[in-house]
């Protein structure tokens, strides 16, 4: 018997869990910071003490944060809560979550367990899809066996089949319309290596479709027709870098919503991406699926909607062809030489042990080709993911796979920088990666291969800079009120590493903090004093990155330093701390960051409008 949430307990002890906004705990100010580890504490200590066991934080979004545990049946089970600080009309969602997904009986769906509002906080109890999302084995592995992919593939349209068939339905609130997920990704598809199955997870934005597959409205008798709204899509927005056109620009919910979920998914997991907008440069057709799929998902893909819904529906029409295929018994990986020097080190070298990587990037302006209207000082530039998402907007598809190709970078356990240019004969790259996992080298090796390409399909003049650091090393410094200085800890200092070998000054190879001019992009205007030490710092052979981002009473300083000449160390040393006894001049709020490379060896991509074609082999069995 799978045990409940027990109602007496509930009410009393988890009414106040509340999860702060999601953000890198390393970013956090200390009072944030502080406040969410003793959420997380409490959290897990009431479920303890309401029986589960093995609890720990699963996940959290803009709209809840999730738990997994045992129960006292060793099943596992899933928490699900919603954010106490949202609109109550937003948290409903999970009441509307639950509802649906509860009338929904598949073996790849997981199965809602209870569902209860305690005073203001709505609790989901589900049970647990085992084994890993495709996000995370994509990072891990890269881009997945075109064996896994066929696989995967047919599993999640057996899913939107039933979603489809009215008949399958337990009679409900949706009286035998079709429902839609809204929000397929990878990250909610659980893939479990064991068994090979997947799981189609988190329902929030899930609905009762309002259009059929044909385009008619799924109201089915004249009273239904009456009261229902077509003026107005029940459409959750769903993941913008997964989404289709129709969903984004706010059709009426289809089940061609899924469709374009389902195709992006596929392409992201089969080119080791993390969206679906590089399918212009980096094509179906050039990954080496089989050429039936890869064609069907071009067309899915595609800028034309008639083309898409044919695409739909072919694959849908075909699905036994695709179960028939024959394919390798072992997976097929195939592993590109890397297109720049990534240098990698053992975990646990670092500065600190573990890594948890923040990119900046800079100069991003002249990648858009709009305005959408927000003033850049107004948006928190480190925390990567909203900041990009909402930024994309002004964007072209090959640009906005290009960032969030950039994006993905961070997630792995790397420091370092680039410095990409865009000329009319090509691009030229500087670079300085260092990965910190030697388990992730081919997964980090495909993506910054990835990158490089996307960015050989963007025809502007234009410069990109980007600094990868690590948040567990930012330096926080906090002040009452925005009329009070700065002021750093006496025991505060900006650290760096020295360099395992001494490397010799070439002044004409040095890729200097200052070399490309000032930053279109950053708005924080830094008094004379501190960059009259920068000056200083610049001249001695290092690299790395130094990054000021100025709240209205929380400065960070972000920092990835490697000192490069060893005779150099106290020198480098005063710099920095001379840095920290300057904080009380800077006046204003923003962010301004530095970068240097420690030499120049610029590599050079010529063009291109796509990459070649490349199929799997009609015989696996010759590969």
């Amino acid at each position: 018997m799978t045990a409940t949430l027990p109602n007496q307990n509930t009410e009393k002890k988890l009414q106040h869990f509340y999860i702060a906004e999601e953000q890198s705990i390393y970013l956090l100010n200390h009072k944030d910071a502080t406040k969410l580890k003793q959420w997380v504490e409490l959290c897990q200590q009431q479920l303890r003490q309401l029986g589960y066991s093995q609890i720990a934080l699963l996940g959290k979004g803009a709209y809840g944060f999730v738990f997994s545990a045992k129960n006292i049946a060793d099943d596992d089970v899933v928490f699900k809560f919603s954010r106490l600080n949202l609109p109550q009309h937003v948290q409903d969602r999970l009441s509307e979550e639950a509802d649906i997904q509860s009338q929904l009986s598949h073996t790849q769906i997981p199965q809602v367990i209870d569902y209860q509002k305690i005073k203001r906080q709505s609790v989901l109890q589900m049970s647990r899809a085992p084994g890993i999302d495709l996000e995370q084995l994509s990072y891990q592995q890269g881009p997945l066996a075109p064996e896994l992919v066929v696989s995967i593939a047919i599993q999640l349209a057996d899913i939107l089949c039933y979603l489809r068939d009215v008949n399958a339905h337990v009679q409900g609130s949706s009286q035998g319309k079709p429902y839609v997920h809204g929000d397929i990704k990878p990250s909610n598809v659980v893939f479990d290596k064991e068994t090979g199955l997947v799981q189609l997870i988190d329902w929030g934005s899930s609905v009762v479709a309002q259009l059929d597959v044909q385009g008619q409205s799924t109201s089915n008798n004249v009273m239904d027709l009456m009261s229902s709204d077509l003026q107005h899509t029940n459409a959750r927005l769903g993941d913008v870098y997964f989404i289709g056109p129709e969903q984004i620009s706010g059709g009426l919910s289809s089940p061609r919503f899924d469709e374009q979920g389902l195709a992006a998914t596929l392409y992201a997991i089969a080119s080791g991406q993390s969206c679906r907008y590089g399918a212009k440069i980096i094509e179906p057709n050039a990954l080496g699926l089989p050429k039936a799929l890869a064609m069907v998902l071009t067309a899915m893909l595609s800028d034309d909607e008639h083309k898409r819904c044919q695409a739909g529906d072919y694959f849908f029409n075909n699905l036994s062809s695709l179960k028939q295929l024959v394919l390798s018994d072992t997976p097929t990986v195939i592993q590109a030489k890397p297109l720049i020097p990534i240098w990698v080190k053992a975990k646990g070298s670092a500065q600190d042990g573990d890594i948890d990587t923040v990119v900046y990037g800079s100069r991003k302006s002249f990648l858009r080709e709009e305005s959408s209207g927000e003033h850049l000082n107004d948006i928190d530039d480190v925390q990567l993911e909203k900041y990009y998402k909402n930024y994309l907007m002004g964007m072209g598809d090959n640009e906005k796979a290009f960032i969030a190709a950039l994006g993905r970078l961070g997630n792995f356990p790397v420091v370092g920088g680039l410095a990409i240019r865009w000329a009319k004969e090509g691009v030229y790259i500087d670079s300085n990666l260092t990965l910190f996992d030697f388990e992730l080298k081919a997964s980090f090796e495909s993506a910054v291969n990835n990158m490089i390409h996307l960015a050989q399909g963007i025809f502007r003049i234009g410069m990109f800079k980007s600094c990868l650091f690590n948040a567990r090393n930012t330096l926080h410094v906090e002040r009452d009120d925005q009329n009070k200085p700065f002021v750093a800890g006496t025991e505060q200092k900006i650290s760096f590493e020295i360099s395992d070998v001494a490397d010799i000054d070439d002044i004409t190879r040095l890729h200097s903090y200052f070399e490309d001019g000032k930053d279109p992009d950053e708005y924080l205007y830094l008094p004379d004093e501190i960059m009259a030490v920068l000056a200083r710092l610049n001249l001695i052979h290092h690299t790395g990155c130094i990054i000021f981002e100025v709240l209205p009473t929380h400065l960070k300083i972000h920092s990835y330093l490697m000192l490069l000449n060893h005779d150099k160390k106290a020198e480098f040393s005063q710099c920095l701390a001379e840095l920290l006894t300057l904080l009380p001049s800077i006046d204003g709020i923003g962010i301004s960051g530095f970068m240097k490379l420690p030499y120049k060896d610029t590599r050079f991509f010529e063009h291109i409008s796509a990459l070649p074609e490349r199929f799997y082999p009609k015989n696996p069995k010759l590969k």
